[in-house]
């Protein structure tokens, strides 16, 4: 029968239910053999046959819901059983143990015309034997087939629940653990960009400071100075702790950083943000110059967050990111199409209404750096977001990380 995965309460049915079958068939072969009726070795032997009939497709594999074995086997089962009808009208009560195995196993929609059926039969044999016709004769048939659908349909339904209840419940869970992982890996990476900024202003600026300081004290000592082997060895200390300094910073840099340039990472970037309701363009103006690893984070984490800005809220159909090289600064520019908002409102701090922080945590990064970040936006006239930072006077130099 059903193998499928039952609780303990539908296991303990299906064994009632075999016993209650069972029984039946006992009581009928006693009763045929004690009341001495003519054809009690009959009765015995369908009974036998009937009970084993019953027990093969019980242990049968492929006896299932829905299934030709199944059907298969509640036919053999109804035929046998029409048998002994006809031998004894005790076999009748074996007919409430059929309308639970028939709304099992078949379709409902042959389900409930085989249990009327198999009533029908029960009443008819009953007066086919001569027995005394009494309401009882109709209603307990008819009222086992009731209570026997009753029953079918609400464990189904309660089973159906139980099952999207656990399907619910499994979703829950394995959507807890998506979003831990992924406060997880957030907090990775804010974590290495902290510590990327720490270094760059502390570690890396001071060794930098110290190198030029060195270098100047170099030049104003004679060569053959007891002092220059000492300043020359110290400046180169300080270069190479500087470049291995520089070396920690590019090691915690963010991951879209980590395999190209930041016109590849933002040419990425465009391209997962474009879809059917949202197209997305990048370009670079100017000559491109290598930048600090803080710069690239700041400009890449503003992309990114003003255009989530865009995706969640403005309803834009077009977006352009443009990164300008302009000699002495650069800037980043993010311009769409949507609603947009009136920046000026305190309720409007993000460009979504909600009162969050992403301008303001733009606003902090520039800052930061030394630059400014400006806004531009109305109602139903699309946003612009500018971040500009001054470039360092040698990206590649002494003064720089």
């Amino acid at each position: 029968m059903d193998t499928r995965v039952h609780p303990p309460v539908a296991a303990a049915l299906r064994l009632c239910l075999h016993a209650l079958l069972l029984g039946l068939l006992t009581l009928a072969a006693a009763k045929a053999v004690s009341g001495g009726e003519p054809h009690s070795a009959a009765v015995v032997t369908v009974s036998c046959v009937l009970a084993a009939v019953y027990a093969a497709g019980a242990l049968a594999p492929a006896v299932q819901p829905g299934t030709r074995a199944g059907a298969c086997w509640l036919a053999a089962l109804g035929a046998l059983w029409l048998v002994l009808l006809a031998f004894s009208p005790d076999g009748l009560w074996v007919a409430f143990p059929l309308y639970f195995l028939q709304l099992h196993l078949l379709p409902m929609r042959w389900g409930l015309p085989a249990v009327v059926v198999t009533a029908a039969a029960a009443i008819t044999s009953f007066l086919v034997h001569g027995q005394a016709v009494t309401p009882g004769t109709f209603i307990g048939p008819l009222l086992g087939a009731a209570v026997a659908v009753a029953t079918v349909l609400g464990y189904d339904a309660l089973f159906r629940e139980s099952e999207r209840r656990r399907e619910l419940i499994e979703e829950l869970v394995s959507t807890r653990a998506e979003l831990a992982a992924a406060e997880r890996t957030a907090g990775t990476l804010a974590e290495r960009e902290r510590l990327a900024r720490e270094i760059h202003d502390t570690l890396a600026q001071g060794l930098s400071s110290i190198q030029l300081l060195l270098r100047a004290a170099e030049r104003t000592l004679e060569p053959d100075a007891p002092a220059t082997p000492h300043v020359r060895q110290a400046r180169e200390a300080a270069q190479d702790n500087l470049a291995e300094a520089r070396r920690f910073v590019r090691a915690l840099t963010p991951p879209d950083l980590e395999n190209g340039s930041l016109a590849a990472a933002l040419e990425r970037l465009s391209a997962r943000t474009t879809d059917s309701a949202l197209t997305v363009q990048f370009a670079v103006s100017g000559t491109p110059v290598e930048l600090p690893t803080p710069y690239e984070v700041a400009l890449l984490r503003t992309a990114q967050s003003a255009l989530a800005n865009t995706v969640q809220h403005a309803g834009a159909r077009r977006a352009e990111i443009t990164l300008s090289f302009m000699g002495t600064s650069v800037s980043l520019d993010v311009v769409d199409d949507g609603r947009g908002f009136s920046p000026g409102t305190a309720t409007a701090r993000d460009g979504t209404g909600t009162g969050g922080f992403g301008l303001p945590a733009m606003r902090s990064r520039a800052r930061s750096l030394g630059g400014t970040l400006s806004v531009e936006s109305a109602p139903g006239q699309g946003t612009a977001v500018a971040l500009t930072l001054p470039l360092p006077v040698d990206p590649n130099g002494q003064d720089s990380a």
